[in-house]
């Protein structure tokens, strides 16, 4: 296939609102996917590993070298001690947001004491907004996550001092 041909396939995708696209001539099957801001492009099968490319037009994906990657794996964070603590964790992956507006002021603090049914924060999913309830009774002692990151399911998200 031509390279040129390839380069329309990629900039035709980025440009649209198509995630995919697979065609096949002459025995030879390519595929192109968009993920985000970067494009993926090969022939998965013809065992060829799929190589990167970044769209010709909109902002810059940034990509980790391998040795970012093994830098970040050497030092890993200190748990803190939560033995003795009640951890309020996700129940879904999304977006963590300590209040219901970037202007208004967050659900819960340090110190806050909270009940069965407080509203402690809301993680964002697919555009859902989904409010996560305390299930204890007692204090927040710790907010695990900074406001506007990325959690996973069952990932800790307040430390509670259970009363």
């Amino acid at each position: 296939m031509d390279l040129i041909y390839v380069k329309k396939l990629i900039k035709l995708l980025s440009e649209s609102a198509v995630d995919e696209i697979e065609i096949e001539e002459e025995g030879k099957k390519i595929r192109v996917v968009k993920h985000g801001n970067t494009v993926l492009a090969g022939a998965p099968m013809l065992g060829q590993v799929p190589m990167m490319v970044q769209p010709p037009a909109g902002p810059v994906a940034s990509i980790a070298s391998p040795a970012m990657h093994a830098a970040q794996a050497e030092v890993p964070p200190t748990p803190p001690d939560t033995s003795k603590y009640h951890e309020i964790k996700s129940p879904i992956v999304g977006t963590f947001y300590r209040s219901p507006a970037p202007d208004a002021a967050p659900f819960v603090q340090i110190g806050t004491s909270i009940a069965p049914g407080t509203v402690l924060c809301i993680v964002e999913a697919m555009k859902l907004m989904n409010e996560i309830e305390s299930d204890v009774t007692g204090k927040i002692v710790k907010v695990m996550v900074e406001n506007g990151q990325p959690v996973e399911y069952d990932q800790t998200l307040f430390l509670v001092e259970a009363a």
